[in-house]
């Protein structure tokens, strides 16, 4: 049985293969692992169609639906995602499963059980279903909806929607509520990037993540930048950097 992986991080492919190795002998790992959609297009394109693929949702340069646009893809597909369980239940359907980081060795036994008892057939598999299953993976509910933050010596939760925007400051990254507070999270802004709806907000440098609501100015900056001013204020940089300036202005005008 030949199985390819589709996974960025090499400490989870190592340990996928390894998993693989010990629970499905008879299978046989077609490459260490492909870490981005442009390199898993290619593949999928020069060799023949594996057996079976476990393929991670987020690469390195976007999300693994991509690849199904490109390619043909008439293998069964297992997903590996970080994302929570709870907010994937609705992936368990049409015979497509996932397996959630770190994957536990009992799951990897089930979804391989699964797959042998359903699609290890001559006939090629039917992917009727798999992208209504990723659509429904991309919807809004898989992104943050609030966050758990310290007021004091209490806890409160602070819902996305009320949040003007997040910057990081001295290594520390904020919430800025549009009350006016701001609030320490236990994420970093690279964290922060994919676990915010990409519709609601915008990364416009390494230190500042802004959603449209809190913007109350635009003005042309140097070197071809733009300088937002905010509402509330911010004291930090609120500038576009001039790579990013063409992806922000296509965000707002949609």
């Amino acid at each position: 049985m030949k199985i390819l992986l589709v996974e960025d991080e090499q400490p989870a492919a190592k340990r996928l293969a390894s998993l693989l190795d010990e629970h499905c002998p008879e299978g046989e790992v077609l490459v260490d692992m492909l870490e981005s959609v442009e390199a898993s297009v290619k593949w999928l394109k020069s060799f023949p169609m594996p057996d079976l693929i476990f393929m991670d949702i987020q690469l390195a340069d976007g999300l693994s639906f991509d690849i199904f646009k490109q390619v043909n893809v008439t293998a069964p597909v297992i997903f590996t995602t970080a994302f929570d369980q709870y907010t994937l239940a609705a992936f368990k359907v049409n015979s497509i499963d996932y397996l959630l980081k770190p994957i536990d060795p009992d799951e990897l036994i089930a979804a391989l059980q699964k797959f042998k008892r359903f699609f290890q057939k001559a006939a090629p598999y039917d992917r009727s279903g798999l992208e209504q299953m990723l659509q429904s993976l991309l919807k809004k509910e898989q992104y943050k909806e609030r966050f758990l933050v310290k007021s004091g010596q209490h806890f409160l939760h602070v819902n996305v929607g009320d949040i003007a925007y997040f910057f990081s400051e001295d290594g520390v990254a904020f919430a800025q509520h549009s009350n006016g507070k701001k609030h320490i999270v236990e994420y970093t802004l690279d964290q922060l990037e994919s676990a915010l709806d990409p519709g609601q907000f915008f990364r416009i440098n390494r230190q500042m993540i802004v959603r449209p609501e809190a913007i109350v100015k635009i003005s042309t900056w140097f070197n071809s930048r733009l300088k937002l001013e905010m509402g509330p204020p911010c004291e930090a940089n609120t500038i576009v950097s001039r790579e990013r300036v063409n992806d922000f202005k296509n965000w707002l005008d949609r």
